[in-house]
């Protein structure tokens, strides 16, 4: 688009001072004359450019020229600043977008400003890809072009067929009416209807996506917030989840209810141990959940989850058991 020509016009003779238009047409991949008629533009528009004749001659701004960006205060030029760090952009093929959107606002900020909000900048570190432990946090990877297809349905309100990947079954085409875009600890979501049916698909499974000159059967207007919301409560309450009954110690308890979906109840013993009803996704997730704080907690039911846990700790003491 022009505007955003002309925009990147005025970034680069600010970068790179005395431009010729030879190089900025390549820079733009646009033809000289293109170039000379945006020059034009730019100065009926009041941009101070000038042009300089000669071997060394070329297109400049007047010194210290600056676009300026009024009305923000510090934080709100720091949380800008910032927003180029997250990764929800990168699922839904806006990366390099922000990125450049970034620069341009910087760019724009009055100079103490801006000087302030990059300053601090370096003293915040958003979601690095590692923690403290030293496990590698792998967010997942959506193609840009996968996540424009996906992301021009949504905006456009057209119907979306998608080549979708279950988790254990084989990829198919389905057609969905697209909700909107959820991206929740570095992964995405699309939020559809599939007929009358709510659904939910990870943007990693999406393999192929095709946007359709058909209209999404939608409502105009959706709180997604509360869609997530009523999906989340549907997930946990649904489905073959697992109830275990566990007693643990109180030190413990936050760290095993972070693994769980929910607690449905809590007692405290005569010990001082608790004694939860907790619910898991599926037996896989209770029995991993439960070996993870096997040192802290003890299963009371189902039976067949203590059995599972005292199987592999027969493995694990064998494997260790000194030599005789």
């Amino acid at each position: 688009m022009r505007a955003d020509r002309l925009v990147s016009l005025v970034l680069l003779l600010r970068q790179r001072g005395r431009t010729t238009a030879e190089t900025l047409a390549r820079e733009l991949e646009v033809s000289t004359r293109t170039v000379l008629r945006d020059m034009e533009a730019l100065s009926a528009a009041g941009v101070p450019v000038y042009a300089e004749r000669g071997r060394h001659g070329g297109f400049a701004l007047l010194p210290d020229f600056r676009t300026a960006l009024t009305g923000l205060n510090h934080d709100e030029a720091l949380a800008l600043v910032v927003a180029g760090s997250r990764r929800g952009a990168q699922l839904f093929g806006l990366g390099s977008a922000l990125a450049s959107a970034v620069l341009k606002v910087v760019d724009a900020l009055p100079e103490g400003l801006r000087d302030t909000a990059a300053g601090a900048a370096q003293r915040l570190l958003i979601d690095p890809e590692t923690d403290l432990l030293s496990r590698r946090v792998a967010p997942e990877e959506v193609p840009d072009s996968l996540a424009a297809e996906v992301r021009r349905a949504v905006f456009a309100g057209h119907r979306l067929r998608i080549y979708y990947e279950a988790v254990g079954r084989p990829p198919t085409w389905r057609t969905v009416d697209p909700i909107g875009l959820v991206t929740v600890r570095d992964q995405g979501y699309l939020l559809a209807k599939r007929g009358t049916e709510d659904r939910t698909y990870r943007l990693s499974r999406v393999l192929a996506a095709e946007e359709l000159d058909e209209p999404a059967q939608r409502s105009d207007t959706v709180d997604l917030d509360r869609a997530w919301r009523e999906r989340n409560v549907r997930f946990r309450t649904g489905g073959d989840t697992t109830v275990v009954v566990v007693r643990v110690d109180p030190a413990r308890r936050e760290h095993l209810v972070a693994t769980a979906l929910e607690v449905r109840s809590e007692e405290t013993d005569e010990d001082g141990r608790l004694r939860l009803h907790v619910v898991f996704q599926d037996a896989r997730h209770a029995e991993w959940a439960l070996w993870e704080h096997a040192m802290y907690a003890e299963v009371e039911a189902p039976q067949w989850l203590r059995a599972a846990l005292r199987d592999r700790a027969t493995v694990i003491a064998a494997r260790y058991r000194p030599p005789t």
